[in-house]
């Protein structure tokens, strides 16, 4: 990754109960279809970037030019730098067709057709374009040099939490399962597996599939590729420059992973993914929580999907991504209940920070900025727990004010 969007109704007295639903089910050929439908909604968002973008520009300097004479006659490096903001748009368009071309045949289990590069591709959403913007930031955050301050307060303390949870010295990293949900572009979980343990990342948006599949399987040159991520931003610039300065990536060779690394990345829903129980030695979580429709879904999974003597390593804000999204379900839950949750299903907390400051994506040069203040915690999964596969918190202990047969409102 709501709030309902609609016409407000008198107050009766009596509300309709929001019933919790799962997923509609589908036949095994409508979901093929559905999924087909939605990877060529995205291959066509990276195709419509540029007019996109052009038709934004466009409209800046239409405005621009609607300025009476003597006001542009101030602004003589206006336009100019308009110029220079269109071939920043078709740079970052080229690299966009890089990362989709040949795409359909990155998935090994299914097929999407073939491509048709004469179809015409029609407008995107404003919502889908905006995911196409964040992917791009996300490369510098990832695999740039520009990204690393960000990725040392992010993932460092992923990592050497990992580190102290299994020394390499002291056991046999390689036969260490991790597994790191909402992996995005693939950075922390590459880091994983370059420190010699197993670790798998799993990824459901396709912008980010696409994106971490280009820079993992076909970059192999130091900063060969360059992205213009802050061209999107027309406000909070100090300088004109500041919108145009390019970022190059990748910062590190993806291939140079050692010898006989186990490094592995999944596509789908983590909650449908990831089923089998007792499978985990560790799930390292960054920024992931808060995209469920009800976190609570995913605490029970993980839950599940850990050894017994598993640990739980999270790092992340609870900026819930469906708050807000019409007819789409969000449970918004306060850290004091998530971790009240994670207690009753058994966990032992290990280790707790309420106070991690970072920030995600973060042009450094805007007047502009976002901080979160992020919560760490480390729990595991007693090792003494004997799992039959079942999915409940432990014992009794859920709150007595819940009881069998009311429908929450």
């Amino acid at each position: 990754m709501a709030g309902s969007m609609g016409d407000s109704v008198p107050d009766t007295g009596q509300r309709e109960p929001y019933l919790y639903r799962e997923r509609t089910k589908y036949s095994p050929e409508e979901e093929e279809r559905l999924e087909r439908q939605h990877f060529w909604k995205i291959i066509d968002a990276f195709r419509y970037y540029r007019t996109h973008v052009q038709e934004r520009v466009n409209r800046t300097e239409r405005q621009f030019r609607s300025l009476p004479q003597k006001h542009q006659r101030l602004l003589s490096g206006f336009l100019p730098n308009l110029a220079k903001i269109r071939r920043c748009v078709d740079q970052n368009y080229e690299v966009l067709q890089a990362i989709v071309h040949n795409c359909i045949h990155m998935f090994e289990n299914i097929e999407y057709g073939d491509d048709d590069n004469t179809r015409k591709v029609g407008p995107s959403s404003t919502f889908d374009m905006d995911k196409l913007k964040s992917t791009i930031k996300q490369f510098v955050r990832d695999w740039s040099e520009t990204g690393k301050a960000e990725r040392d307060s992010c993932y460092t303390p992923l990592v050497e939490e990992i580190q102290r949870q299994f020394p390499p010295d002291q056991c046999d990293a390689s036969k260490v399962s991790v597994l790191v949900p909402g992996a995005g572009l693939g950075r922390l979980t590459w880091e994983i597996a370059r420190l010699g343990y197993a670790c798998q990342g799993n990824e459901w948006s396709f912008f980010m599939l696409f994106s971490s599949n280009f820079v993992l399987n076909r970059c192999e040159k130091v900063n060969d590729l360059m992205l213009y991520p802050w061209v999107h931003q027309f406000s909070n610039n100090k300088l004109s420059a500041d919108q145009t300065r390019p970022v190059y990536f990748p910062d590190v060779n993806p291939q140079s992973l050692p010898p006989n690394s186990n490094f592995s990345m999944t596509a789908g829903d983590f909650l449908e993914v990831y089923t089998d129980p007792n499978t985990w030695d560790c799930v390292a979580t960054c920024f992931f929580i808060d995209t469920a429709h009800n976190v609570v879904d995913y605490i029970e999974t993980i839950w599940n999907i850990l050894k017994p003597g598993g640990v739980w390593i999270n790092l992340g804000p609870l900026l819930y991504h469906f708050e807000n999204m019409a007819n789409e379900l969000s449970i918004e839950l306060s850290y004091e209940d998530i971790k009240d949750v994670i207690l009753k299903y058994g966990f032992q907390l290990e280790a707790e920070r309420e106070s991690v400051l970072t920030t995600y994506t973060e042009n450094d040069r805007s007047m502009l900025k976002y901080l979160y203040d992020c919560v760490f915690f480390v729990v595991r999964k007693p090792a003494d727990h004997l799992s039959n596969g079942a999915l409940s918190p432990k014992g009794n202990q859920l709150d007595n004010s819940v009881e069998k047969g009311e429908t929450a409102t």
